[in-house]
């Protein structure tokens, strides 16, 4: 083998990176168990050290990222899908008109948008030069709020292009406004990134546990203020005497506990002489005692800079509690009627995670800002002159105006900057600001200019987010996801090994075994690299990478047993079994990750995790099984050792050994049997048809856990108010999922707590929940007593639909995509109509039998996603098949030119034949291990696959094989 020393090097340094990437994982899990043990609790040990560096010059926060992640089925969590109503924006830009014929226009475009492949504004702009053919957009958009883009003798073309232009800026202005949310939420590595299409965002929440909560903060409208402010030195007494109340308060109810009747009061008062005297010395919060001080034991006021509207901060973890405090009516009367205390949206420092709090000062009679964003134009992030960076914004008239006033009533106090009830800056103003054009500074970096720019253009929030589609897992749920993967892991591994060592003896499955394990490593280091979160279907495609794995070392050996047969001596036998099975490996290989590319771009969740790990695990599969496991063989040979290696066992050495089947000849026959097949599968799906998930239909799924066994009919018969339909999962009949269209098209955010509750209310009236279980344990997706949703799941109609669509195009993209693969590798149309052929005979089948066993099988038989995925990985698994004879036709043709076809193609079959039957049932024993183990999650998804790598294996030698075999004779005698 040449480049030996090459292959060692990049084995070496993918090792080192893999340890890298891995090292962080370890790191974390060390300080959360150092965060367990800490006296002042997890959370503040976490607060305190999150930008603290630990690792090779990397904080905490920085592994936390880099470490690998659960997803959410692992872990519990949230995933949702936002949609900025473009709708909404277009309304707002027009001024919300009261014109009849663009308010229609807008009523249509927005029903037509949920099935056209045009977006809004094409269908805008098309419906409205159809009902008004001489109207122009610019008398539409030519508002106070377009004034310097948009004027009366503005062109459509222009008009239209200034359109996309503000509707992409209100959706990186949610994207901005959904990102700090989220970072204020304190979620540990959330994910958010715009989808393609205009308006759509993806938000991946692990660990939240309040979805009402999370839906109403994602779904609130943002809103930019500027507000005058207060100086600490105004604020620091009143909430000294908060603290003091607050004080009272505790001991007051400290003395009824214990039935003391000491002077509360007294004890108060003489308190706050001493708390005066310890801010005088700037005494840390941490110093104070939290029972005479329950608000400066958690606040650290501001003793220094009194000037400023910072009245203190305090850490992450204790903002609730300090606001939570502050809320109580009697704590209210004691501060300014018109002071209103606000949250910085930033830590300060880089050691902790502390917040400061600021003073705001309401001016308005109705309570809102001075002046609000929507007045802003234009906004940059740029330096100052003491090259630090920082933001320029420009006003429109109005606000320029108002502006200028509110600078020169503030001169020498702070301005306080406030999205969404978070304070971005707060600079002190030096006097009047004239022209509507300023500056504004402060600790920021250049990521943070960038943001607050991006949100100061787009200014107000034009229209609010929509959740378009949602996935809740609870908690607990997670970690039997997790206990399952792991055990359907585990079994196959162990299984794999003893399978390779019981056909192709103890060396040659140690080295394929140890190349599986080395396979394994590399995946997982390069999953982390990536910062990807692991899934319970990456799992699964972690596994079946191991299973497809094996396909590569079984190719080799078998091609090492053929020309051991033919009498060369070991090391000459296992070298032309490499060199003779590398273009079937690669094309196999290649094949399996078009579909896998396929899947990451028309998949979302779940099934972009399977592809990633499939992707991954096959290149890395590929490096080891035929370069890393050949630099072991070579090693051990040229020391004189492992020369007798026979790749047979006792119990393989008289397997399927010259089989002389004569597959041609059957040719006829089976292409009739398999075409009587295909007729009774597409009966099926006439008559029978498919249960159609949510995905494709649109609504909601609960997945709803009891304590007791229940018949799926008697929970559908209490639903019918909601349409509800429900099926049990699994043999125990205490988990039943309840699947609903009820509320689809509905806006209002409290649809989905409103369904919750009509559900629950339901099974309570049907006494099918525990007695006493209220609504809040119903609903909470860790709670496992007296029955409760454990997830939960919801589709909008628009979403449904591009799922829908890109399900179909996928399948059809990646039938197209391996028949232009096969041709230009094969050189022969023959070869690719027979796969295509057989692959369409594979789907249709799995399909079929969908069709015939829904309702009959203790499992979900729904074509989802997930359904789609594994439809998908089948026709990639199953070309496996047809490269590999195809590959060996080719091969013979070359060796035996004067043989006939017919005997060409027979010998490819007979000659395949160890290799198709050993590489199915290798596979076929990780999918029954998913199946059997792998949980309800992706019970569907391996039964398919189990469908496709069974039907793949007869289409190989009775659909595929025939197939080209006729199609080139007729070519021939043409």
């Amino acid at each position: 083998m040449q480049n030996k020393g090459f292959v060692k090097v990049i084995a070496l340094l993918f090792t080192l990176v893999c340890v890298f990437y891995l090292s962080f994982s370890f790191v974390t899990n060390y300080h959360d168990g150092r965060a367990e043990e800490s006296p002042k609790g997890a959370q503040h040990y976490m607060d305190s050290m999150q930008n603290v560096n630990v690792w090779f010059g990397h904080t905490l926060r920085e592994c936390r990222e880099r470490q690998i992640g659960l997803g959410l089925d692992l872990q519990g969590g949230m995933n949702v899908i936002m949609e900025v109503s473009v709708p909404d924006v277009v309304k707002a830009l027009a001024g919300h008109k009261v014109d009849p014929v663009f308010n229609q226009a807008v009523a249509t475009a927005k029903k037509e948008a949920v099935t056209s492949g045009d977006d809004f504004i094409t269908l805008f702009i098309k419906e409205y030069k159809k009902q008004n053919p001489e109207g122009r957009l610019a008398a539409l958009f030519a508002t106070q709020q377009l004034k310097e883009k948009v004027t009366t003798s503005s062109t459509d073309e222009e008009v239209e292009k200034v359109l996309r232009e503000e509707v992409q800026a209100a959706v990186d202005n949610s994207f901005n406004v959904l990102r700090t949310r989220i970072d204020r939420f304190g979620v540990v590595q959330p994910n958010i990134q715009a989808l393609e299409g205009m308006g759509r965002i993806m938000i991946e929440l692990p660990g939240v546990k309040e979805p009402e909560r999370v839906r109403k903060l994602l779904q609130g409208s943002a809103n930019l203020e500027f507000w005058e402010t207060y100086a600490a030195q105004d604020v620091l007494p009143a909430l000294i005497a908060v603290n003091t109340k607050l004080a009272e308060a505790a001991k007051v109810a400290a003395d009824v506990e214990t039935g003391d009747n000491a002077d509360a009061t007294a004890d108060a008062k003489s308190n706050e002489a001493d708390l005066k005297a310890a801010l005088q010395t700037e005494e840390t919060a941490d110093a104070l005692s939290e029972e005479q001080n329950p608000l400066f034991s958690r606040l650290l006021p501001n003793t220094g800079n009194m000037h400023t509207c910072v009245v203190g901060r305090a850490f992450n973890s204790d903002t609730a509690a300090i606001s939570a405090m502050l809320a109580k009516p009697e704590i209210k009367k004691l501060l300014p009627a018109d002071l209103r205390l606000m949250w910085g949206v930033s830590a300060i420092d880089k050691e902790s995670s502390s917040y400061e709090l600021y003073a705001i000062k309401s001016t308005t009679r109705n309570g809102r800002a001075a002046l609000e964003g929507d007045v802003i134009v234009d906004a940059a992030d740029t330096y100052d002159q003491q090259s630090r960076p920082c933001v320029t914004m420009s006003m429109n008239t109005d606000g320029a105006r108002r502006w200028a006033q509110l600078t020169k009533n503030n001169a020498g106090r702070c301005i306080a900057i406030v999205l969404d009830g978070y304070v971005y800056s707060a600079p002190t103003c030096h006097g009047e600001i004239s022209g509507g054009n300023s500056e504004i500074t402060g600790s920021f970096t250049i990521e943070e200019t960038q943001d607050l720019a991006n949100v100061l253009r787009s200014g107000k929030m034009s229209a609010p987010a929509h959740i378009i589609s949602e996935d809740i897992v609870g908690p607990s749920l997670g970690q039997e996801s997790i206990k399952q993967g792991l055990w359907s892991f585990v079994v196959a591994f162990i299984l794999l090994m003893i399978y390779m060592c019981a056909i192709y003896g103890i060396i040659p499955g140690a080295v394929a075994n140890a190349a599986l394990l080395v396979n394994l490593f590399f995946t997982l280091g390069i999953l982390a690299s990536f910062q990807a979160a692991l899934t319970m279907s990456g799992i699964a495609g972690i596994v079946l990478t191991l299973g497809m794995a094996v396909d590569a070392n079984v190719l080799i050996y078998e091609r090492a047993k053929e020309e051991l047969r033919a009498g060369k001596n070991t090391p000459a036998a296992l070298a032309d079994g490499y060199k003779n099975a590398f273009s079937a490996i690669f094309d196999s290989n290649f094949t399996s990750i078009i579909t896998g590319i396929i899947l990451f771009n028309f998949g979302t969740g779940p099934i972009r995790g399977f592809a990633t790990t499939l992707i991954i695990g096959i290149l890395c599969s590929f490096f080891t099984a035929v370069f890393l496991t050949r630099v072991v063989y070579e090693h051990f040979m040229q020391k004189g050792k492992w020369q007798n290696l026979t790749f047979v066992t006792g119990l393989s050495k008289k397997l399927l050994v010259a089989t002389k089947y004569n597959f041609m000849k059957a040719g006829k026959v089976s292409l009739s049997v398999f075409g009587a097949a295909a007729i009774i599968s597409i009966a099926l799906l006439v008559f029978n048809g498919l249960e159609g998930s949510i995905d494709f239909t649109g609504g909601r799924n609960f997945v709803v856990q009891f304590e007791q066994q229940v018949e799926p009919e008697s929970v559908e018969s209490l639903l019918t108010d909601i349409q509800g339909q429900a099926i049990a999962l699994g043999t125990d009949k205490k988990t039943v999922r309840i699947s609903t269209n009820y509320g689809n098209d509905s806006e209002d955010i409290n649809i989905d707590a409103q369904i919750e509750e009509i559900i629950y209310n339901k099974l309570k009236e049907g006494k099918l929940l525990s007695e006493n279980l209220t609504l809040d344990v119903f609903i909470d997706r860790d709670n496992r007593e007296g029955g409760s949703i454990i997830s939960s799941q919801k589709v909008g109609p628009s979403i449904a639909d591009d799922i829908k669509t890109s399900a179909i195009w996928s399948v059809v993209l990646a039938l197209i995509a391996i028949f232009l693969y096969i041709l230009v590798r094969f050189r022969n149309v023959a070869y690719s109509i027979g796969s295509i052929v057989a692959l369409a005979c594979d789907t249709l089948f799995i399909l079929g039998c969908y069709s015939l066993l829904q309702g009959v099988l203790p499992m979900s038989m729904e074509v989802d996603q997930t359904f789609i995925g594994a439809i998908l990985t089948a026709i990639g698994y199953s070309i496996n098949d047809k490269v590999v004879v195809f590959d060996r036709v080719r091969e013979f043709t070359g060796l035996y030119p004067k043989r006939d076809k017919f005997s060409l193609f027979n010998d490819s079959l007979n000659t395949t034949l160890t290799r198709t039957i050993n590489t199915s049932f290798s596979t076929l024993i990780v999918l029954l291990c998913i199946f059997i183990l792998g949980g309800d999650s992706i019970r569907s998804f391996s039964f398919a696959m189990i469908l496709g790598v069974v039907f793949g294996t007869l289409s190989s030698l009775f659909v595929a094989a025939p197939i080209a075999y006729f199609t080139m004779s007729k070519k021939e005698q043409k």
